[in-house]
């Protein structure tokens, strides 16, 4: 999946009261000492939140247009910690983490269930005995709210226009993004980008998380303590 645009405008597209969510959940469910990898960490904000926590954190993430702006923000935060570009249906040659996390929906960029159930087992790989993988997805809910949605914004002179259409699979939909950037010469010049999602049944996550060799799994909705009909974004916290 390529980002050349669209990371130039996600840190001002996103709801910045996310990140502090985020922050909440991890910090309920994984103890401050614990090691963390960070799976589509994008451009770091909430890979500096938790190491302001006290978190030992690496980042992973493939594009490197994200990580270019991780890093900067790193410089300018003055918070450092590692950054890896690679994809996370490979973890090989990695070290144990005591917990690791994915959120912003990053899975539901998987290509289908085949390199859905090979993340969950990498991650199983990589985790310690007692370890944890804390997750997000978009619910069939959610994905059936985009459909024939439109957004239209200006965001640092790039002029930014996102639709959103039905996919070609069962709860799944497609992003358009199309950018108007503004050049030198006082015209603007055009860039395409297309975004994939894609999500399952609830029983279908279980099934593939159970399939990887996680035993045990409690799953809410909207960082709420239960899982309620109407949800749209599932929480999973996954154990060995």
């Amino acid at each position: 999946m390529s980002y050349n645009w669209f990371a130039k405008v996600y840190d001002q597209l996103m709801d910045d009261s996310l990140y502090e969510k985020w922050l909440e959940y991890t910090l309920k469910h994984v103890p401050v000492d614990h090691s963390l990898l960070e799976l589509g960490c994008g451009t770091g904000i909430l890979g500096i939140l938790l190491k302001e926590k006290g978190y030992p954190i690496t980042g992973l993430d493939l594009s490197e247009e994200m990580l270019s702006l991780a890093y900067d923000r790193q410089l300018e935060s003055d918070t450092v910690f590692p950054l890896i570009q690679r994809n996370m249906m490979d973890l090989s040659e990695l070290p144990e983490y005591d917990a690791v996390i994915c959120y912003s929906d990053a899975l539901c960029y998987m290509e289908d269930e085949e390199a859905l159930l090979k993340v969950f087992k990498e991650v199983h790989s990589v985790l310690t005995a007692d370890g944890v993988f804390l997750f997000d997805v978009h619910s069939p809910l959610q994905i059936e709210a985009f459909m024939e949605t439109s957004y239209h914004a200006e965001v640092d002179e790039i002029v930014f226009l996102w639709d959103s259409y039905e996919g070609e699979h069962d709860y799944s939909v497609e992003h358009h993004l199309t950018f108007f950037v503004e050049t030198k010469e006082d015209t603007y010049e055009r860039f395409e980008e297309i975004h994939k999602e894609r999500t399952y049944l609830l029983e279908d996550y279980l099934r593939m998380l159970k399939t990887a060799g996680f035993k045990h799994v409690n799953v809410t909705g909207d960082f709420r303590e239960e899982l309620a009909g109407d949800s749209k974004r599932w929480f999973f916290d996954v154990r060995k």
